[in-house]
Formats: C-alpha cells, structure tokens, sequence
C-alpha cells in the first residue's frame, strides 16, 4: 500500500467517524429541544450522559486520524478530502432517522463540496513553516473570541450562528496547531518554550469550544449547521495562513475568480440543506441503527433542517 493510499484510506475513515458523531450529537440535541431545555441547560444535561462521551471519543479519534493522514499525504490532498464528512452525514442521518436522502439534500451536499474543493484548491500550497509569534497568536485568539461572542450571543437561536462560530473555532485551532507542530519540532529551540506551551493551551480552548458550539447548533438540524461548520473551517485557517503565514491564493486572476465561484457554490449548497426533507418527502419505513445511548426511536419529522 502506497504512501498516497493510505493517506485517502485514514482520511476517509477520518471523514466517517466525524459524520457519524455529528449525527449522534445532533440526535442527542433534539433529544434535549424536545425535552424543553434551553441552550444552556441543554448543554450541561448532555455533558452528564454517556452517549455524548461517545461523540467525543469518536470526535478525538477522526482527529488522530486525520492528523496520521498529514503524515502520509500532502495537505492539497488530505484536507478537502475532509469535507466528506458531509457526503458520508447526510445519508447516514437519514439511515438513522429511517427515511430517503432527498434530491434537495443531494444537490445541497454536492454544491457545498464543489465550492469548498474550489477553495480549498486555490488557497493550498507547500508544507508548511511558518509560525506566528506568540503577540500574533494572542491578538488572534483575542479577535476570533470577540466573533465568537458576537455569533453565539445570549438570545441568539441554535443554528447557523452557532455552526459558524464552531467552524471559526475549529479552523483557529488548526491554524494554530500548525505553529505548535512547527515550532515544537524545531531543534533550534526548547520544546516547551511560553509560545508553545501558551498557544497548545489556546488550541484546546478553541477545539473544546468548536465542539460545544456544533452541539448547541445542531438543536436545529444536522444538514446546513454541518455544512457551515465545513464550510466554515477552511474558510478561518487560510484567513490566518494569507493574512498572517505568506500563503498566497494560486493562479493569479483566476485563482481569486474560481475562490469566488467556489463560495457562491457552497453558499447556495448551504441554502438548499436549510430545507427541510419532512416537507420534501415522507419518511420511510426502515430499521433504525442504534447508536451508544441513544434511543432508536425515529424522530417523526426526521432530521428537520432550520436555519436560525
């Protein structure tokens, strides 16, 4: 098995087990929507049951496999094979809701993964080896806090707001994770030095709070909260890697006309999985897969996809 090989099979399974723990812990919210618990409540219900320790641990493990994926494959290859996390959710969400993947949610996914693959093709580049500093790091998280903030503000609705706050998140952690992967591994300098050790603590921050956030969002659905969070992520890293770490867009002109073509795709993908399939289609009549901990119980409207 080649080197290239085993990167598409790590991400793949990668890919998989973050779907399959999006659509665990979008079951576990509605399960909280419906019990009548507010956003903050909800959340602490959730952190006391085992079914959602089980998301974590599936969450924690797409993780290492992605990260062994890097190893073996180049970044331009890995990481929009990341987005299949959205091809392999929205069936399996309907799998477990016992009911078709509709025509829109299709259309949907697919327009999502075309614009983020255009993105992602135009901002990738080289390895990696450039750091921030530990000032650039801290005004970074400082403002990515500050939006934080702004998206998931008190009275705000589960939603998108939510699922792109999560994906801002995300994105700043990996971008992050880049100077403490860079920085740890230079021999030039101590391995636990303030800006390694300040930054890794940042990074676990944001990563807790991507995760909690895609929680909260997910009380509205699994399909356009997934899509923004995928979205989303890609989109903050190379914010940091253009503005901050030299990278710069490929193709001159036409790289900056694909980029814009590729988010007005994901933007409209977006817009299609807003849409609910109850309206779309009736649920059918199938075994429901169980997952850790959560009832089997089909949701009667199968997975409704709001936006806030």
């Amino acid at each position: 098995m080649t080197a290239t090989l085993l990167a598409v099979v790590l991400s793949l399974v990668s890919a998989v087990a973050y779907a399959a723990a999006a659509v665990a812990q979008e079951r576990l919210a509605a399960r909280t929507a419906s019990a009548g618990a507010g956003t903050g409540a909800g959340l602490w219900r959730l952190l006391g049951t085992g079914a959602w320790w089980w998301t974590v641990v599936l969450n924690a493990g797409a993780a290492l496999l992605h990260v062994a994926a890097l190893k073996y494959g180049p970044l331009t290859l890995v990481q929009p094979l990341g987005a299949l996390t959205l091809v392999a959710a929205v069936p399996l969400g309907a799998r477990i809701a016992g009911r078709h993947v509709t025509g829109v949610e299709w259309r949907g996914t697919a327009l999502t993964l075309a614009g983020l693959a255009a993105l992602l093709v135009t901002a990738s580049g080289p390895a990696p080896d450039d750091t921030l500093s530990l000032p650039e790091a801290l005004v970074v998280a400082g403002a990515t806090a500050a939006l934080i903030g702004a998206l998931s503000r008190r009275g705000a609705k589960p939603g998108l707001r939510h699922a792109t706050a999560s994906g801002v998140a995300s994105g700043v952690a990996s971008a992050l994770t880049q100077t403490v992967t860079v920085a740890a591994t230079d021999r030039s300098g101590p391995l636990f030095a303030p800006q390694v050790v300040v930054v890794a603590l940042l990074v676990a921050a944001f990563a807790v709070g991507g995760l909690l956030l895609s929680q909260t969002a997910y009380r509205g659905g699994l399909g356009a909260p997934l899509a923004m969070v995928t979205l989303a992520n890609p989109v903050a890293a190379a914010v940091i890697g253009l503005s901050m770490l030299g990278e710069r867009l490929h193709g001159g002109v036409a790289g900056f006309v694909l980029a814009g073509v590729g988010a007005v795709l994901a933007a409209r993908g977006v817009v299609l999985l807003t849409r609910s399939p109850g309206r779309e289609t009736e649920p059918v009549e199938a075994s429901v897969v169980p997952l850790p901990g959560i009832p089997t119980q089909p949701e009667p409207e199968g997975l409704t996809l709001r936006a806030s």
